[in-house]
């Protein structure tokens, strides 16, 4: 639990690699339908649809994800990213942590080419069978981290 030092006159220092030290801590734990319309609400004159096209994902897709009627914990990161990079566009801040967070998803590194081709190099170096259990390895790493993040958003 964290005291509280009533001498203190300053708010809490962010991170300083943090994109918008401004969020909101009160939006934890909202799921990616709750910070879709969030965010929506916060740009005027924006639909869903616009949203879907600027995202470069289908409008039936968005809008089963803002009713709840499809699930998000598999939405490839890049939709992710697409989605931040849309509402940034609009003058919408918003972070990927936030967007991965809430589709209930680890929040994937970007892979920096040099790091990405050396692995690519390394798979493809190992007989078939090695590869086949590196990418049951990597799933499984995967799987695990996400449920990670799931045991952090119900804390």
């Amino acid at each position: 639990m964290r005291m509280h030092d009533p001498q203190s006159v300053t708010s809490p220092q962010h991170d300083p690699g943090e994109t918008h030290p401004a969020e909101d801590q009160a939006h934890r734990g909202e799921d990616l339908a709750a910070l879709l319309e969030r965010l929506l609400e916060q740009a005027p004159g924006r639909t869903q649809k616009d949203l879907a096209g600027a995202a470069g994902i289908s409008y039936p897709t968005l809008n089963a994800w803002m009713n709840r009627t499809r699930g998000t914990s598999r939405v490839a990161p890049d939709t992710l990213r697409a989605l931040v990079d849309a509402f940034r566009a609009w003058g919408v801040a918003t972070t990927p942590k936030e967007m991965f967070e809430a589709a209930g998803r680890p929040v994937p590194g970007r892979a920096d080419e040099e790091r990405e081709g050396r692995l690519l190099t390394l798979y493809r170096q190992l007989p078939e069978n090695k590869q086949r259990d590196l990418l049951k390895f990597a799933e499984a790493m995967l799987r695990d981290a996400a449920a990670t993040v799931q045991v952090s958003r119900v804390s």
